[in-house]
């Protein structure tokens, strides 16, 4: 036998070696596909052999080649490349939907959470609900300030599997720069290094990433009035922001479970850490001047003012009414409610169960009996917010 053959016959072998790879990966992943959810175990190992199929298509297009230049007649064995093709190709892509469906923010998931009395709850919340929150300081609109504060992130969040950013042709100025600085080949080359997908949503859409836009309008707003009455350096503005995301990761989204004796609410902060934020304790800053403060009692004033506004236009959006022919529902005891009371410090949320409801002469409730963490109250509608369920 010529050399010539047994080279051939050698690369045969070594393609038949990857064809059995993929055909084993295809059926494994075959059976996953008819379940509703996948279980974290079932996620890692799809995560693992997913990882280690993703580079077949490479070596088999390296061999396939060499394959081809030897071959007298290399038409004789395209059939092979297009089968292959054929079968990789949408075996990646049901991979790829199955582990975004367990981990982007859609559909829903089951969680246990940790109380604030230590007791653990299973709880099924809906996804698209977790807007947690992130929030990077950078010193320049420049690539290497935005890949250090990537670095950063991951460090501290671990490595997403894609990152979807505004497009920016809706900006002016500043941000234009900004722009450009996102569409850096340095940011997409990093970008493909570590397996990250960056996309852009669409020019003029920012439904289309509307989790994001409505954190940074959460954030941004506030910022440019309370910046505006002092300048801070890079550490007090860091530890200013970081601040500022822990009020927002610290929000209620719905209760954790239908315990009357529970006042606990599932937070962006329970998908972060698994329990509830707190916060050192700090007097109030009742003085208005702020050229009379201490550089840290600045900061201070800043993130209480920011937690004043925040939490009255989240209680806001929580008791948005609906127009006077749709009923809203009635109050009913065991619900979860925030409760308004501005004299709390930040992320002190006032949380508690109705006991007990008073319903008017025309048989609406409008009058409820809450039990909180300090006592029983008595409040209207008007200042009490059932949370969502869903």
């Amino acid at each position: 036998m010529s050399q010539h053959s047994e080279d051939l016959d050698t690369l045969i072998k070594r393609r038949g070696g990857i064809k059995a790879k993929l055909t084993i990966f295809r059926n494994y992943i075959k059976p996953l596909n008819s379940f509703s959810s996948l279980t974290d175990l079932q996620r890692f190992e799809l995560e693992g052999r997913y990882e280690r199929i993703q580079c077949l298509y490479n070596d088999f297009d390296k061999l396939q080649t060499e394959i081809e230049t030897l071959l007298d007649a290399p038409d004789d064995d395209f059939k092979s490349r297009c089968e292959f093709e054929d079968q990789y190709h949408p075996t990646v892509a049901l991979a790829r939907s199955l582990l975004s469906a367990t981990t982007n923010l859609e559909g829903s998931a089951m969680v246990r959470v940790r109380g604030a009395d230590g007791t653990k709850h299973p709880a099924r919340v809906l996804l698209d609900n977790v807007k947690a929150v992130h929030i990077e300081l950078v010193t320049a609109l420049s690539s290497e300030a935005y890949i250090a504060a990537l670095k950063r992130f991951v460090s501290r969040r671990g490595k997403p599997r894609s990152i979807w950013s505004d497009n920016g042709t809706n900006f002016v100025g500043a941000c234009n720069e900004l722009k450009g600085v996102l569409s850096n080949s340095d940011i997409a080359s990093f970008m493909s290094q570590e397996g990250i997908d960056f996309n852009f949503s669409p020019p003029y859409s920012p439904h289309f990433n509307g989790l994001a836009e409505a954190a940074v309008k959460a954030t941004k707003g506030h910022l440019k009035k309370l910046l505006s009455l002092t300048h801070l350096t890079y550490e007090e503005m860091s530890s200013c922001l970081c601040q500022i995301e822990a009020i927002l990761n610290s929000r209620p989204l719905t209760p954790i479970s239908s315990d009357p004796l529970d006042l606990t609410a599932l937070t962006p902060a329970h998908f972060l850490i698994g329990r509830p934020l707190t916060s050192v304790p700090h007097p109030q800053i009742t003085d208005g001047n702020i050229t009379r403060l201490e550089r840290y009692q600045r900061v201070e004033l800043i993130r209480q003012h920011f937690w004043k506004r925040f939490i009255n236009e989240y209680i806001s959006l929580l008791q948005q009414k609906s127009k006077w022919s749709t009923s809203t529902g009635s109050l009913i005891p065991g619900t979860l409610v925030l409760v308004k009371d501005r004299t709390l410090p930040a992320l002190l949320w006032p949380l508690g169960r109705i006991t007990k409801t008073y319903p008017g002469s025309d048989g609406i409730t409008r009058v409820a009996e809450v039990k909180t963490r300090t006592g029983t109250v008595v409040r209207g509608f008007n200042s009490i917010c059932p949370l969502p369920l869903h």
